[in-house]
């Protein structure tokens, strides 16, 4: 039975992989596809964001009907290749689904022709964007890093696998991570792939640590690199938690010791602020919802349910979710708060919701690129409780009554009277909505029910009037 896929937020692994290697300075990527797929990244997914900017150093066979019917791409990736080698870049093959579905597979004429340009079959049509970058970078090591003994490790460096185009709130994050890492006195060595090159890729197995950035990506390479590895954390405890393992594995415990007692007293402070307010009273009525990426969506999670005491709605991660079922699932019950991706935001727009939107993912016309946004660490902690304070307060701020220049008419409709079953549907809807907003979105669905009665000739509201409200 043929299924539908409502709202593809998962680009495919062509697109992780050309994120990848377009992220290293001294590569050029050739990618064996049709036209238009060198500037325009992401088809239906990675669209409108600025977190990818123009690749310059990526160029399309630019398949056509003949290539796909007759002659094949080899000829056409021959005269690309010929051109782009005055440019002194290291040459990068990569498929796509087009040049897959012909069977195009580079490996032996360029290992006859050009043994030094390495071809990548990104399995376009069977993995999504998070397996293609997992691979890629794996791919990159051992491809390009020599078989031998390790080099000698530098004390006190750490390096930093996961950063690729594409990835919601990098920049902001990556900044956050390198925070941490040099509060505990450590010097960040490299980031692979963002500000890293092919050449540095070996260089990587000097680092006496390597943190992974995301859960969806990255494992693969650092178990390869033969280093310590831990992740890179989301919230209170985590955090604490990798500034001490990253003390241990260093051999720094008293510098991550005393850093954590820094952190407590200066960049936390807002949180126990917050805590300690009247504010805090609010927190175990939020409810929300998450549709992200694993990180984000499971980070999310643990820091706002199990550490502040939030309810948490549902949890659902981009590579897994049925946006069929979120869909039925915000109809049923509508979170506070939704973190998650432009689906997300157009299903809450449908259902005319008073859910507060926050982005968290990606596909979504949403700028990311500012370092004051993280989610991540003690940072993003105290960054996502502002948010969230802040849209508390904004919600309040629609219950005061305000003096309008020009006043409302009055009117005097009569009243309309409940039956008492109606009264029960009405009470049923509103504690389905936010429980900060109960009170006026009640008081507003009562008026348009009354005024649906009077419109309608009705004596009294009955709950199938009020149910067809909606």
């Amino acid at each position: 039975m043929t299924k539908t896929i409502r709202d593809e937020s998962t680009a495919s692994a062509f697109w992780g992989a050309v994120n990848t290697f377009c992220a290293l300075d001294d590569v050029h990527v050739i990618a064996d596809a049709p036209v238009g797929c060198y500037n325009l990244v992401g088809v239906a997914v990675m669209d409108y964001t600025d977190a990818i900017p123009y690749l310059e150093n990526l160029t399309p066979t630019s398949l056509t009907e003949k290539e796909i019917g007759s002659s094949g791409s080899t000829g056409r990736l021959q005269e690309i290749i010929r051109e782009l080698q005055p440019e002194g870049k290291r040459l990068l093959v990569v498929s796509s689904a087009e040049s897959e579905m012909i069977g195009s597979n580079h490996t032996a004429m360029l290992k006859q022709h050009y043994p030094d340009i390495h071809f990548f079959n990104s399995n376009s049509l069977g993995e999504n964007e998070w397996t293609g970058r997992d691979r890629a970078l794996a791919w990159l090591c051992t491809t390009f890093i020599e078989e031998g003994p390790a080099p000698p490790v530098e004390p006190g460096t750490v390096s930093i696998i996961g950063p690729t185009y594409g990835c919601f709130n990098s920049p902001s994050d990556l900044a956050e991570i390198k925070r941490l890492i040099a509060g505990c006195g450590l010097k960040v060595q490299h980031i692979y792939p963002f500000a890293s090159s092919l050449e540095e890729i070996a260089e990587l197995r000097k680092s006496e640590v390597v943190v992974v950035m995301y859960k969806e990506f990255g494992q693969q390479a650092a178990e390869l690199l033969g280093r310590p590895f831990i992740q890179a954390p989301f919230g209170l405890k985590e955090t604490g938690n990798f500034i001490e393992e990253l003390g241990r594995l260093t051999g720094r415990e008293e510098e991550a010791a005393m850093f954590i007692r820094e952190e407590k007293a200066t960049t936390l402070k807002p949180v126990w602020d917050l805590w300690r307010g009247p504010q805090s009273e609010w927190f175990p009525t939020v409810r929300f919802g998450v549709a992200a990426d694993a990180t984000y969506a499971e980070g999310l999670k643990r820091f706002l349910a199990d550490e502040m005491g939030m309810q948490c709605l549902f949890c659902h991660t981009s590579p897994e979710t049925d946006n069929n079922k979120l869909r039925e699932s915000l109809q049923k019950e509508q979170p506070q708060f939704m973190f998650g991706r432009m689906p997300d935001k157009i299903y809450l727009a449908e259902l005319d919701a008073k859910t507060r939107f926050i982005p968290a993912g990606f596909p979504g016309p949403i700028v990311r690129r500012a370092l004051g946004t993280p989610f991540m660490g003690h940072a993003g902690t105290v960054y996502l409780l502002q948010e969230i304070v802040n849209a508390l307060y904004d919600t309040l701020f629609n219950f005061l009554p305000i003096s309008r220049s020009a006043p409302e008419p009055i009117r005097n409709e009569p009243e309309v009277p409940w039956t008492a079953e109606a009264n029960k549907v009405l009470e049923t809807i509103v504690s389905k909505a936010p429980f900060i907003s109960q009170i006026s979105f009640g008081r507003e669905l009562r008026k348009k029910a009354e005024a649906l009665a009077l419109k309608e000739g009705h004596t009294t509201v009955t709950p199938e009037l009020l149910q067809r409200l909606g």
